[in-house]
């Protein structure tokens, strides 16, 4: 899932008054850091083993540096302010190999297919790790990522909003399923606190939410329709709603968001990727866990680098590869592992189930609220 910047602050903020605000103050973990890790890895084998199954995925290596220079690594978005961690690879080379550390590893995993040899139908799923250095820390929001991130390959005839749609209620039974799995390993954290997720989502285009809350940002509107639908799956994340703005800002050089579609009303639409978002009753927010979606083609990568004034992009490697038909179409996303974690096993922060570094005023504050951070 390409993760996205914490909704509570922007960069250059250095204290967390909103942090202390969000994270509950009555908190309990119900889960000891040792049950927690036994249905965390419990969960993490279910849903890797039920991806592959239902989305006809194998587990395959993938890096965790690449080359500079390669236009492989993700950016999180179109306006370059989240940039990777370059270093100096290869001691005793005459020239060093310039490197990054990835922060996803969206645009290798559609090359990686070809490697792996993948027919239409076929994918593959990683377990990835990444560095985003360039985000704020809160409650769910890390510099240390970890994802499933999946792609698969798919024809032209695939790209509609309904392969789409099919596709993410597929995932859906898998993250469904895993939350199963830990309320019967563990029957306390089932809670009338803590509802369980349901069984279906509801999918609304970013445009008509728009029209419901005209009022009202972006995240807010988010939050509002997470009030009446508790888990929802958001078409058209990246195109320029009515209002002007983005629903949210996505790289120009993955997901097709683009494409025209028509709604289930019949009206014009754009998009074909979107995100899961559910209601999480410990912290009381919006809690995204996947962005996904069908990928570019040479086509729609040509418009969306001109609409985003990224044209000099056609020159990287990579891009190079889709306009010369060199890599296939595909569908693909990523799911946040330890967002999925958080969700499931009703924790209150990441650090509850990842280990990484947090400043010492976010410290402190979990401390008083009984948050267990892992260190």
């Amino acid at each position: 899932m390409a993760d996205k910047q914490a909704d509570l602050a922007g960069p250059g903020v250095s204290t967390y008054p909103e942090v202390d605000k969000v994270l509950p103050a009555d908190y309990q973990p119900i889960l000891t850091p040792k049950e927690t890790m036994k249905a965390l890895y419990a969960v993490k084998s279910y849903i890797e083993e039920n991806m592959s199954k239902e989305l006809n995925l194998m587990m395959v290596q993938c890096p965790l540096i690449m080359d500079k220079h390669s236009g492989m690594n993700d950016y999180l978005d179109r306006d370059g302010s989240r940039t990777p961690i370059d270093f100096a690879a290869g001691l005793g080379l005459e020239k060093r190999i310039e490197t990054q550390v990835v922060q996803a590893v969206t645009k290798w995993k559609r090359w990686a297919l070809k490697q792996y040899g993948c027919d239409v139908g076929e994918g593959i799923n990683t377990d990835m790790r990444a560095v985003r250095k360039d985000y704020f820390l809160d409650h769910d929001h890390s510099s240390y990522v970890d994802q499933w991130d999946w792609e698969k390959v798919i024809t032209a005839e695939d790209r509609t909003l309904d392969y789409l749609t099919e596709t993410v209620k597929k995932l859906w039974k898998v993250l469904k399923g895993a939350e199963n799995l830990a309320l019967e390993m563990y029957p306390q954290l089932k809670t009338d606190k803590c509802p369980a997720l349901p069984d279906e989502l509801t999918f609304i285009h970013a445009e008509e939410i728009l029209d419901r809350y005209p009022e009202l940002p972006r995240k807010q509107r988010e939050t509002a329709i997470l009030q009446d639908y508790p888990a929802v799956f958001i078409y058209g994340i990246g195109w320029t709603l009515k209002d002007g703005y983005p629903h949210e800002m996505r790289a120009a050089d993955y997901d097709d968001w683009v494409t025209e579609t028509t709604s289930a009303d019949g009206k014009p639409m754009h998009g074909l990727n979107g995100d899961i978002l559910v209601w999480n009753h410990v912290t009381k927010r919006r809690h995204e866990l996947t962005s996904m979606g069908i990928r570019v083609t040479k086509e729609t990568l040509k418009q969306q680098l001109k609409l985003t004034g990224q044209e000099d992009f056609l020159n990287l490697p990579y891009h190079k590869m889709i306009l010369n038909d060199e890599i296939p179409l595909s569908i693909g996303g990523g799911i946040g592992q330890s967002r999925t974690y958080m969700q499931l096993l009703r924790k209150a922060h990441l650090g509850e189930v990842s280990v990484t570094i947090w400043p010492d005023d976010l410290k402190k504050i979990c401390s008083a609220k009984s948050i267990k951070v892992l260190q």
